[in-house]
């Protein structure tokens, strides 16, 4: 890596894009609101979009199991920054692509990232997204950080989606939005923990179109201290179609956790369920490990690792 890199950046890196893969395939790094290091390969090109802030990706039809990085870090106190990532996923290939944004801020003022990802998978095309978010800092000002995913899913295709946030982001508002063609299917797995005063909100909409589209949307996500989590969920079945959405979540200590689950069938043949569960960490389950020598506050840990696993 370039000097641009310092020590406390690879180690950003690290924590929402394993560096040990990232020159395995393509990839593009983005510190501080600009692109500071990239990488192609015979089947992805990625090129600086001209309109505005952002990066355009496109992959080779029948390219099978690449990877693609694509991390954001944010070292800069007061920063807001803001992008958009277009993916273009070639027929019948095949790839791994792992995001994710890391903030370190030590000072008073705000630092945000804002990141727009657009999927546009072709027929046969086949995507696992792993996206992570970071914050840490001993400063008081927010690190903050607004994703948004947009798939568009062409006949045979299907996207695997892996969210996690799990420290030090003080707000978020995250929304994905699918459409859903012909024999398509699209997963979504979202880890969420907050704590102290924290806010998270995640919108999920999706549109089952085509004919024997499915998806399944699931999110896990502990709540603690006085921190709020909103969980919105609004599947549409405009065809044949199957949708299972849950929502599982702890909460502790004076935390607030809402589920608002909407599901509407516009066709006779769809299929759609959704479940939802809120609750403490269950006695039994602490008394269970206490009685193996654990604390309390060990076992409360050990129950909330295991559940975010």
């Amino acid at each position: 890596m370039n000097e641009k890199i310092s020590q406390m950046d690879k180690e950003l890196l690290n924590e929402v894009s394993n560096l040990e893969n990232m020159d395995k395939g393509a990839y593009n790094i983005r510190k501080n609101g600009q692109g500071i290091e990239r990488k192609v390969t015979e089947n992805v090109r990625i090129e600086t979009k001209t309109d505005k802030p952002g990066i355009d990706i496109y992959v080779k039809e029948n390219t099978k199991f690449e990877f693609i990085h694509i991390p954001v870090i944010i070292t800069e106190s007061g920063l807001n920054d803001l992008v958009y990532n277009d993916f273009y996923i070639g027929k019948n290939a095949k790839v791994i692509i792992v995001a994710g944004c890391g903030i370190h801020n030590d000072h008073h003022k705000d630092s945000q990232h804002d990141g727009i990802h657009r999927f546009f998978l072709e027929e046969g095309a086949s995507v696992k997204y792993i996206e992570k978010h970071y914050g840490e800092g001993d400063g008081e000002g927010k690190r903050i950080l607004n994703p948004v995913t947009e798939v568009y899913l062409k006949d045979g295709s299907s996207m695997e989606m892996e969210s996690s946030q799990i420290k030090g982001v003080d707000s978020t508002i995250r929304e994905t939005k699918g459409e859903l063609g012909a024999n398509t299917n699209f997963v979504v797995s979202e880890k969420i923990m907050t704590h102290g005063k924290q806010f998270a909100k995640t919108t999920f909409n999706v549109q089952l179109n085509g004919k024997n589209a499915s998806t399944h949307v699931t999110s896990r996500s502990v709540a603690t201290d006085n921190s709020e989590q909103f969980f919105v969920s609004k599947i549409y079945g405009n065809n044949q179609c199957f949708a299972h959405s849950e929502c599982d979540a702890i909460i502790k200590d004076k935390a607030k956790v809402v589920a608002t689950p909407e599901i509407t069938a516009n066709n006779v043949e769809a299929n759609l369920i959704h479940e939802a569960a809120i609750g403490k960490i269950a006695g039994e389950q602490l008394i269970k490990l206490m009685t193996l020598g654990l604390s309390e506050k060990e076992a409360e840990d050990e129950i909330i690792n295991g559940f975010l696993k």
